[in-house]
């Protein structure tokens, strides 16, 4: 008996994967294209009061940037110890929260003078950071997504998947009309989580974005995705731009 209800539930498992609707299917168009620092690998990217920042990796280099849009130069700049490889990064409730990667620390400043404020434990490796409005929102780069309050209490772990299957290397995250926008990383590929069932709801296919002349020896992956307005930006590490967006349905 124990056997049979085992496989009905599983059955039933399988149905309601089965049967949720097939992501939608989308490329991109560009609208704009603005410079990018091709030395900063990016690793967070937003908007906040319309003003851009990023956030950047690598050992020795890693920052946190106010960047003018439309020159790409640095309006100005916290660089980090070289201890730390930085991650993502959001503005929430008036600080500013970077995470590291492997160092297990989060960072929190003030938003408006970039003075620090303090640091917390972070218990996994920390790779995306943005915000709904009520929670931060965190990915590690496996198939779960974490929501935190300001003080980095976890209030739910959310898993995502698509077609049923876990989506793993979520990366750079983005909060666009009530959905999670994720890079999947090592790819040209971002998809559109609903942040209830964590089912992704569309894939957006962004190859060729970076057009190969514009490639050198230290370009890398796309990662970073930023929206102001309705309109969105994306760019990647140490690319040399960042380009404005539309989505064309397949």
């Amino acid at each position: 008996m124990k056997r049979f209800v085992l496989s009905v539930a599983a059955s039933l498992l399988c149905f309601a994967a089965c049967s949720a609707p097939a992501p939608r299917q989308y490329s991109v168009k560009v609208v704009r294209e603005y410079p990018h620092d091709d030395q900063a690998y990016t690793q967070g990217l937003f908007f906040e009061a319309g003003e851009l920042y990023e956030s950047t990796g690598q050992t020795g280099r890693s920052s946190f940037r106010k960047v003018d849009l439309q020159t790409g130069k640095v309006i100005r700049k916290l660089n980090f110890n070289r201890k730390y490889f930085g991650e993502g990064s959001v503005i929430f409730g008036g600080r500013m929260y970077m995470l590291t990667w492997t160092s297990n620390v989060a960072f929190v400043y003030d938003a408006a003078t970039l003075e620090y404020i303090k640091s917390y434990s972070y218990p996994r490796e920390g790779w995306g950071l943005t915000t709904d409005g009520k929670s931060l929102i965190a990915s590690d780069g496996s198939s779960s997504l974490y929501f935190f309050d300001g003080d980095f209490h976890l209030q739910k772990t959310l898993k995502v998947t698509m077609n049923g299957r876990p989506v793993r290397y979520l990366n750079e995250l983005e909060w666009i009309d009530g959905k999670i926008w994720a890079n999947v990383y090592t790819t040209d590929m971002i998809v559109i989580i609903n942040p209830s069932s964590g089912t992704v709801e569309g894939v957006v296919d962004c190859s060729g974005l970076l057009p190969g002349q514009l490639r050198g020896p230290d370009t890398d992956v796309l990662n970073g995705i930023a929206v102001l307005d309705g309109r969105i930006f994306l760019t990647g590490k140490n690319w040399p731009r960042l380009y404005e967006i539309e989505l064309k349905a397949k």
